[in-house]
């Protein structure tokens, strides 16, 4: 960490070694994170401050800790606001309720398909019955994440295969 005032401007190095992330992809979430601005001086040379470098450590977190993918966090960080991301970085709790931010789909709202194969049943129910200290809170929603895509999957196809026959 710099022996600089926690209020003073650090370069992209300087940031990147804070957050514990490559200068590149400092610059990358740039391009995909509009709340991440830097100041940049003449020549283009950009100079972070403070909330900027809390930001990207959340974003951080996010990202490769909590399994955000780029769109999950772009949609975490518009409707909590930098100042929530920004507050992740240090935090040692868990982010705040990712299954907020999902809204059950069809298939997570129904009640189970009876003729879905057995070995998709059991891994609902393994999914679901699993003790929650063995996993985090954005394990399980991942998993759920996941379990609604091949749901969605599985009905797409037997669309198709029934619009063939």
């Amino acid at each position: 960490m710099s022996d600089k005032s926690p209020d003073a401007y650090r370069t992209i190095s300087e940031a990147g070694e804070e957050a514990g992330l490559p200068p590149h992809v400092l610059r990358f979430w740039e391009s995909k994170f509009a709340q991440l601005k830097p100041v940049k001086r003449a020549g283009g040379r950009r100079m972070y401050r403070r909330q900027d470098v809390l930001l990207l450590k959340g974003l951080r977190r996010l990202l490769y800790d909590d399994g955000y993918t780029i769109k999950g966090a772009q949609k975490y960080l518009r409707e909590h606001g930098v100042a929530v991301v920004a507050a992740l970085a240090d935090a040692q709790t868990p982010s705040p309720d990712p299954a907020q931010d999902l809204k059950p789909t069809k298939a997570e709202s129904e009640p189970q398909d009876s003729t879905a194969p057995p070995d998709q049943v059991q891994a609902a129910q393994t999914v679901t019955s699993t003790p929650a200290t063995m996993l985090s809170a954005s394990q399980i929603d991942l998993a759920k994440r996941a379990l609604t895509r091949l749901e969605q999957a599985r009905e797409r196809l037997t669309g198709v295969l029934q619009k063939s026959a």
